[in-house]
């Protein structure tokens, strides 16, 4: 609804202009305008992340699960959302409810991790909700991993020297 606002209002910009100006190149440029924001829409650069390379090579981010800021780390290799269970306790999900019958391999091997979703995932501006997850019990690892569960469902990412952009979408 705001963008359709939005494009009235610049339209009607561009019509005052014509009548104001008559000036040609003055209307092509505001028409010109008028069909960029309507191509890449104008929120496209706030739906953008750059995170830098750590010294020991990963991406790691902080995010939001449920308002709780945690610590995260980019894994492509992971499948899915994966939290300790310390995140997911501190985040305030159902652990209690939880059936740990999901086999997985992490770095230190052979586990069983629980299914669940969660609410709401941000990543700065990149806000996803209803995002399938893992949790693994308590000492089974130590890093939360940002997983394709999340990465799949933004327009793109990519990696430039020690720079990983994530790019929702509009």
């Amino acid at each position: 609804m705001s963008r359709l606002i939005l494009v009235l209002i610049l339209l009607t910009a561009t019509a005052g202009a014509v009548v104001a100006y008559k000036d040609p190149e003055q209307v092509a440029r505001a028409s010109d305008t008028v069909s960029d924001l309507l191509r890449h829409g104008p929120t496209a650069a706030s739906r953008a992340v750059e995170i830098k390379r750590g010294r020991g090579g990963e991406f790691a981010l902080r995010a939001k699960i449920n308002g709780v800021t945690v610590p995260m780390v980019i894994d492509t290799g992971a499948t899915s959302v994966v939290l300790t269970y310390e995140t997911a306790k501190a985040a305030g999900l159902p652990l209690e409810l939880l059936a740990y019958d999901v086999d997985v391999e992490t770095a230190g091997g052979h586990t069983k991790a629980a299914r669940l979703t969660l609410d709401r995932l941000a990543i700065g501006k990149l806000v996803e909700r209803s995002v399938p997850a893992l949790v693994v019990p308590h000492g089974q690892m130590k890093t939360n991993l940002l997983g394709m569960s999340f990465l799949d469902r933004l327009e793109r990412w990519e990696v430039r020297a020690d720079r990983l952009m994530l790019r929702g979408y509009p």
